[in-house]
């Protein structure tokens, strides 16, 4: 190894950031570089070379539409940093980088040689794409330069004020682009905007597309009740259903724009999140209009429960007449109360004019006995 790379290496090594590397159709030379160097124990809490597309769907958890694109390398990134999330048993923060490209094989591609990279942390996404002109390269080059590109982007990823040169010619086409998800939050917390949304692959847009249906949560921690019920809801729909988390709650402490990017963390590369300050579902109703609300039977009870509303039925009844006006509903599965006794949609004491505004989810298609409340009670973790 040449000694300005094993430098490179060894300050990467020193860093407190873990990682979780996933390289596919190059980027082995990266993985060899950091194992080369004494202290990968320190960096690495996983390489992985998803060889075959059946280990490629595996670990991204889908059949993507295309195997090297800029999006499936923001997933891979993604998947990776929720990898490196479950895997790290220390403090130090963690980064998911990834890599998809098509270079040089034994067969000539009737495609472009390029290679797209991701690295996806808390607070942001980076990605670098690079396309190669055929034929000025032999395979043992374009691997070196990608694999130098990734070991590059996690440098950046580790605010290291070093780089590694890239042997890059007139005819290369190389590009980086940045979503910031601390920006986005800061800009929630200050006001500027009420809703903003995270695509599974980190895409973040504050002109949203208006989702048909509304799993809403604070997810802390996002866990295996949420997901089935997301399942079960979207198939009784026949169509998806979106997660969303608020930084206002009517019971609870605001929350911070760093505990959101931390929420907003459990989702990537995996579901998109909408994030919005509305603390009611009257809000809600406002931002989502013609929307089903996937609820639970204790947040329904809330829900219809004066004392949100200034203790008031008055004020009540104008909030579920507004929702409604809205194209609002809700869909309740029941939920165990205080004394676990399951409780369920037919025994919500709803308004005679609101009847039809709130709908079941029968038990017999989803009962999860699971809480965020208990699993923090008990130590348990989330959803992987």
């Amino acid at each position: 190894m040449e000694s300005n790379i094993k430098q490179f290496i060894q300050a990467i090594h020193g860093a407190p950031e873990r990682i979780v590397l996933v390289a596919a159709g190059a980027g082995t030379e990266a993985i060899s570089n950091l194992l080369g160097v004494a202290g990968a124990t320190r960096t690495l809490l996983e390489a992985l070379v998803p060889y075959s597309t059946a280990a490629f769907d595996e670990f991204l958890g889908q059949r993507p539409a295309k195997y090297v694109t800029e999006r499936t390398a923001r997933l891979m990134a993604g998947r990776a940093f929720t990898r490196a999330r479950w895997l790290n048993n220390a403090t130090n923060p963690v980064v998911g980088i990834a890599c998809t490209a098509s270079i040089i094989t034994e067969r000539p591609k009737r495609g472009e040689h390029r290679a797209y990279i991701a690295t996806w942390q808390p607070d942001r996404l980076v990605e670098y794409s690079i396309h190669l002109n055929k034929g000025d390269r032999n395979r043992a080059e374009e691997e070196s330069l990608v694999s130098h590109m990734i070991i590059n982007a996690l440098a950046n990823a580790l605010s290291l004020d070093m780089q590694l040169p890239l042997a890059l010619k007139k005819s290369d086409k190389a590009t980086m682009t940045t979503h910031h998800f601390g920006q986005a939050t800061q800009q929630m917390d200050a006001g500027a905007v009420h809703c903003f949304d995270v695509a599974s692959d980190g895409h973040i847009r504050h002109r949203h597309s208006k989702p048909k249906a509304i799993l809403s949560g604070s997810f802390n921690p996002l866990h295996d009740g949420h997901l089935e019920l997301l399942q079960v809801s979207s198939r009784l729909l026949q169509h998806p259903v979106a997660f969303e988390c608020s930084s206002q709650n009517a019971d609870k402490p605001a929350i911070s724009p760093e505990t959101m990017l931390h929420r907003i963390s459990q989702f990537a590369g995996r579901w998109p999140i909408y994030v919005t300050n509305a603390a009611t579902y009257l809000e809600k109703s406002r931002l989502f209009p013609n929307t089903i609300f996937i609820i639970g039977f204790d947040t329904a009870e809330r829900v219809l429960h004066p004392r949100y509303y200034q203790n008031s039925q008055a004020s009540l009844h104008a909030a579920l007449a507004e929702i409604k006006a809205q194209g609002c509903s809700f869909m309740v599965a029941g939920r165990k109360d205080k004394a676990a006794v399951f409780r369920s949609c037919e025994q919500l004491s709803v308004p005679e004019p609101f009847n039809n505004l709130f709908k079941s989810i029968p038990a017999n298609a989803f009962r999860k006995d699971i809480s965020s409340a208990e699993l923090r009670a008990t130590g348990q973790r989330g959803s992987r």
